[in-house]
């Protein structure tokens, strides 16, 4: 870990993520703000859902101009869109106006992890892909730890205009750093040409990684998008717990056994964190399904328990997956094959966002939780076929 961190542009790059991320995950709380605006479940999935599907559609668009024009410009580009929705955010009042930001949100997400994810693996060689993606990531999640409790601070003090102000704020601290960023110099530079981009990210997605990466969303969406509203329901009104208990556990994991991706293997720790990342939705299930039936339930430690479930799933399961996808891609195609991915599991964040949100309004919360439950253990089963890159058979890893 050490001599990961004693390179000076990779803190740099996650220092802007944290920064970045920051900004964006304070709209954690817009699920809320939507609800003050008269929207249900449905408008709810609908604004949160959007920001996902802007990704599914730019981010492979994005990736093969990200390796032939460069990582920096597309960072920057991604953190001027973010800025721009902080500012309509704070003046929008119906939710056709909060469509719009979440479309800018989207889209200036998919250019800027393109690029920040795709200038990260440029600096780390494969056999320590893995864990350098994992303290990568800490980043995010440290800004998924933070953001929230801020954001629901200043929300309940000062109002939702204080929550856009300070995202404003910090997503400017990202542009300073990104500014300041130098890219290494890359070998081969391919330029973008229709049919030969089309076929090779055509192929990219029926690859079993790839589903197994829509699966993993599918959970992650549903979870982010329903669950401020189901605790709310269920009388909680530190919602912001769960969200930490995520982070921290991510966190955690990443740490203490991140190492595990590199030396284990990527398939040893994803297939286990797939079926954890279920049992999180079947304990949001039986709450359901208790609260319902009027018995004793201690919503509170149960929504920090599957934070801290899937939390701990994630941790392992986004560095594994993006190693094992950078593992197969050409240096020259690694933004375009980072896009692929990063779409397809963004895919599975809307489609749950979006189906699993007339779950919830038309059969409640416990049949939707349920049935996200069986979703994801149907990853789980997929994964089960995911094969070893060559440097870890090689070396006679599992």
């Amino acid at each position: 870990m050490r001599d990961i961190l004693a390179n000076p542009a990779f803190v740099r790059a996650a220092l802007t993520s944290f920064f970045f991320f920051f900004g964006q995950n304070a709209f954690v709380l817009l699920p809320l703000y939507v609800k003050r605006l008269g929207g249900g479940e449905i408008e709810i999935g609908l604004v949160m859902g959007l920001y996902s599907a802007v990704g599914i559609v730019a981010q492979p668009l994005l990736g093969p101009w990200v390796d032939a024009l460069g990582r920096r410009p597309f960072m920057l580009a991604g953190i001027a869109c973010m800025l721009l929705s902080t500012v309509l955010a704070a003046v929008a009042h119906t939710v056709p106006l909060l469509i719009v930001v979440r479309l800018l949100q989207g889209l200036g997400f998919s250019a800027f992890f393109v690029a920040n994810f795709s200038y990260v693996i440029d600096l780390i060689e494969p056999e320590r892909r893995g864990m350098a993606l994992g303290i990568y990531g800490v980043s995010g999640f440290a800004s998924t730890a933070l953001a929230p409790l801020l954001a629901e601070w200043l929300v309940r003090r000062w109002g939702f205009n204080a929550l856009f102000l300070a995202s404003g704020v910090t997503v400017l601290v990202a542009a300073g750093l990104a500014w300041r960023m130098r890219e290494t110099q890359r070998t081969e530079i391919r330029y973008v040409r229709g049919l030969r981009w089309a076929r090779e990210a055509f192929a990219d997605i029926f690859r079993r990684h790839m589903a197994v990466s829509f699966f993993f969303g599918l959970g992650t969406g549903t979870l982010s998008a329903f669950l401020p509203t189901f605790a709310e329901d269920l009388g909680v009104r530190t919602v912001a717990l769960f969200y930490t208990g995520y982070a921290v556990s991510a966190i955690a994991v990443r740490v203490a056994g991140g190492r595990l991706i590199d030396t284990a293997g990527r398939r040893a720790v994803i297939v286990p964190s797939m079926f954890v990342l279920a049992l999180a939705a079947t304990v949001l299930a039986a709450t359901g399904y208790g609260a319902a039936r009027g018995m004793p339930v201690p919503v509170l430690g149960v929504v920090i328990v599957a934070g801290t479930l899937s939390g701990g799933a994630h941790g392992f399961l986004y560095p594994a997956l993006a190693a094992l996808v950078a593992d197969d891609a050409p240096p020259a195609r690694r933004g375009a094959v980072i896009g692929i991915f990063s779409a397809l599991f963004l895919c599975g964040q809307a489609g749950g966002a979006l189906a699993f949100g007339a779950f919830a309004h038309g059969l409640g919360y416990p049949v939707m939780w349920t049935a996200l439950a069986v979703a994801i253990a149907a990853g789980g089963v997929v994964s089960l076929g995911l094969e070893r890159p060559a440097y870890t058979r090689a070396r006679g890893n599992p």
